[in-house]
C-alpha cells in the first residue's frame, strides 16, 4: 500500500469547463482491447492508444475498461501529480451529473466504507514505511549470500558444504522474495524511482528473474483480485481446484 494526498488528482480547469457528459451505459460499451474507456474520480479517459505504453501493462487497464478505476489508481500510484501530466491528453469527458460515480451493479456503501477506510489508515501514517526494517531486511540478505559465496571459495564444494550454502541461499532467497514483493509494491520509499531500483536488483541480480515480468503479473492479481480468468493467481487449473466447481470463462 502507499499513501496518497487527500485532495483529487484531478482539480478542474478553464478549459475542462465544456467537457463532454457521458452515461454509464455509454462507457460501458467500450470495454474492448481495440476500444477502452474508463472513469477515474468520475472523469473519463479513452485509454486506446496508452495502453501498450502503460507502465503497469496493458491487461490492467484492459482490465478496467468500461469501468470505474478510481481507488485501485490511487492504490498503485504514489506521485498521483507526475500520474496526471499522462492523464490529461486522455481526458475525453466526465459522468453526467445525475450518473453514480461507479457502476451501478457496484455496492456503493461497500465503495465508500473502503475509501473512508483508506482515509483512516493514511490520518494513521500506516503507509510510511519503516526504512531502518528494510534496510535492515535488506543487510540480513546480503550477509548471508556473501557469507555462501565465501564458505564456497574457502572450503570448495564437497557435499557437506553445499549442503550448508544450499541452507543459506534457501533462506537468503525466500527473504530476497518478500522484500522485493514490498519494493515491487512502491511501498518502501516516498520516491517511485528509489522502489523500482530496489526491485530490480532484488528480483534482476538476487533472484534472477524479471521485476517487469513479476510486476505485469502481479499488478493484475491485485487490481483484480480473485476474478476468473483477470487474476493470473487464480489460473490453477492444471494443477488445483480452488472451491467446489472449476471455474470457466463464459
Amino acid at each position: 500500500g502507499q499513501g496518497a494526498s487527500e485532495a483529487s488528482p484531478h482539480p478542474r480547469s478553464a478549459g475542462e469547463s465544456h467537457l463532454n457528459t457521458y452515461t454509464w451505459q455509454e462507457i460501458q460499451r467500450h470495454n474492448q482491447q481495440a476500444d477502452q474507456w474508463l472513469v477515474i474520480n468520475r472523469k473519463v479517459y479513452d485509454v486506446t492508444g496508452w495502453a501498450d505504453r502503460h507502465p503497469g501493462g496493458r491487461r490492467v487497464l484492459t482490465h478496467y475498461a468500461g469501468e470505474d478505476a478510481t481507488d485501485v489508481f490511487r492504490a498503485v500510484h504514489l506521485e498521483l501529480d507526475v500520474v496526471q501530466l499522462y492523464l490529461k491528453p486522455l481526458l475525453i469527458g466526465e459522468l453526467a451529473p445525475g450518473e453514480p460515480s461507479q457502476e451501478r451493479h457496484k455496492n456503493s456503501q461497500l465503495v465508500k466504507d473502503f475509501q473512508e477506510l483508506r482515509k483512516t489508515v493514511e490520518a494513521m501514517n500506516m503507509f510510511d514505511a519503516n526504512l531502518g526494517f528494510f534496510f535492515l531486511h535488506l543487510a540480513q540478505i546480503l550477509i548471508l549470500e556473501v557469507l555462501a559465496w565465501l564458505t564456497l571459495y574457502q572450503f570448495g564444494s564437497s557435499w557437506h558444504v553445499t549442503i550448508f550454502i544450499a541452507f543459506l541461499l534457501t533462506i537468503s532467497q525466500a527473504q530476497s522474495g518478500f522484500l522485493q514483493h514490498d519494493a515491487g509494491h512502491l511501498s518502501i520509499f516516498k520516491k517511485s524511482k528509489w522502489n523500482h531500483l530496489l526491485h530490480k536488483f532484488l528480483m534482476c541480480h538476487l533472484k534472477g528473474l524479471s521485476g517487469t515480468w513479476w510486476n505485469y503479473g502481479h499488478f493484475q492479481h491485485h487490481v483484480k483480485t480473485n476474478i476468473y480468468p483477470k487474476d493470473p493467481d487464480s489460473k490453477l487449473g492444471p494443477y488445483f481446484l480452488v472451491g467446489d466447481l472449476q471455474p470457466k470463462c463464459s
